[in-house]
């Protein structure tokens, strides 16, 4: 399922996380994506701040609050773990290496936590204005989606789709990518519980509760019981 979670920062919050990693010291990214058992290669002009850095830790801890908050990423992705956002840059002399799919594994040294990449996610930290190209492509069964939304927009996709940027051609292209665990593994199963959900929230707003919206909550908590693992 590719969903669209917007706001999950508001403008005064991507201002305080671009004021704390823009001046900070980024370092050469590395693939994300590699094979398991084999080496990364540094993938040339594209950046990423070093996850242990003080400025990657801030700008991490906000955004993690911001997603707690966030009902429709919750409910999207029913995350079980979060890996911490990665915080990349992407400007006019960087090189883009073609498309990639996500590690099915990941490992945070600082904790020693191993996720399950069940669901991989961008956060837009530049506006569209900012910047030329930089759109992120992604392609899976149903064809090939281009998405470039606001600055504190995250799109959500999953893990198992295969993804590119597009060269940006003018501007910075600042974004923050992270990966979840989520409680329900199956990436079909959990679209029909948010199609459930959405719905009946929906319903709630417009008509109030009723016996047929709790059955139908019911069915929706049964359900979650049925495929969730925590």
């Amino acid at each position: 399922m590719l969903l669209r979670v917007p706001e999950v920062l508001s403008a005064p919050a991507v201002a305080r996380v671009r004021s704390l990693i823009e001046s900070a010291d980024w370092s050469e990214m590395r693939a994300h994506g590699a094979v398991a058992g084999q080496p990364l290669a540094p993938v040339r002009g594209n950046r990423q701040l070093p996850e242990d850095g003080k400025a990657a830790r801030a700008a991490s801890a906000l955004v993690i609050e911001a997603l707690s908050l966030s009902p429709l990423f919750f409910t999207g992705a029913l995350p079980k773990k979060i890996f911490p956002p990665q915080f990349n840059r992407h400007d006019t002399i960087a090189s883009h290496p073609g498309a990639s799919i996500e590690s099915a594994m990941r490992l945070y040294a600082a904790t020693g936590t191993q996720v399950r990449v069940d669901i991989a996610a961008t956060l837009f930290l530049s506006d569209p204005r900012e910047y030329e190209g930089g759109e992120l492509v992604l392609e899976d069964h149903l064809g090939s989606h281009t998405v470039k939304p606001r600055a504190g927009d995250a799109v959500l996709y999953p893990a198992s789709t295969l993804t590119r940027v597009q060269p940006v051609t003018r501007g910075l292209r600042l974004s923050a990518i992270f990966w979840v665990e989520s409680m329900v593994r199956e990436d079909e199963r959990r679209r029909l519980l948010y199609e459930m959900d959405t719905a009946i929230t929906a319903l709630r707003a417009r008509g109030g509760d009723s016996d047929e919206l709790a059955r139908l909550s019911g069915c929706y908590h049964n359900l979650t019981r049925m495929w969730a693992t925590t």
